[in-house]
C-alpha cells in the first residue's frame, strides 16, 4: 500500500511556506491548484479548495480550527525545538506538552484550522506501552 496524504488549504503559497518552515517540507511538483511536498515518509498534497466550496460529503469547507476524527502526527527528535519551529511558522499550541509511557505530545493547529501533533517518543515508543 502507498499512502498519500491530501490537505486542503484555501491558499497555496501561504500554505507551502507554512508547511515547509513548520515541518521542514520541500516542494516537489507542481500542478494547477495543487503543490506535493516532499520531506516525509508520505508525500503530502497541498489541495487548493475555495472556502464555501462543497466537500466529498455534501460539506462546505471552513478553514477556521475545525475537528476531524483523522488527523496527522509529526514524530520529531526534540519536541520543545519542535513547537517553536511550528509556532514560529504560524501554528497555534492548543495545550501543554503532556507526558505519557512512551513519550511527550503536544497538539498544534495549522493556520488552515487542521490539527496536528507533535510526538516525540522516548525508550521504546510505543513499545513501552505494548501489550
Amino acid at each position: 500500500m502507498k499512502l498519500l496524504l491530501n490537505i486542503d488549504v484555501d491558499d497555496l503559497q501561504r500554505a507551502e511556506a507554512f508547511y515547509c518552515a513548520a515541518f521542514g517540507l520541500v516542494p516537489g511538483r507542481r500542478f494547477d491548484g495543487v503543490i506535493e511536498l516532499l520531506g516525509a515518509e508520505a508525500p503530502i498534497y497541498l489541495l487548493q479548495k475555495a472556502p464555501g466550496s462543497e466537500g466529498a460529503s455534501g460539506s462546505r469547507r471552513d478553514y477556521a480550527r475545525h475537528w476531524t476524527p483523522v488527523h496527522c502526527d509529526v514524530v520529531v527528535d526534540d519536541l520543545e525545538v519542535a513547537l517553536q519551529r511550528a509556532l514560529t511558522a504560524g501554528a497555534v499550541a492548543e495545550g501543554p506538552v503532556r507526558e505519557a509511557e512512551w513519550g511527550r505530545i503536544v497538539q498544534v493547529a495549522d493556520p488552515f484550522g487542521h490539527g496536528w501533533c507533535l510526538l516525540q517518543f522516548l525508550g521504546r515508543g510505543y513499545d513501552e506501552i505494548q501489550r
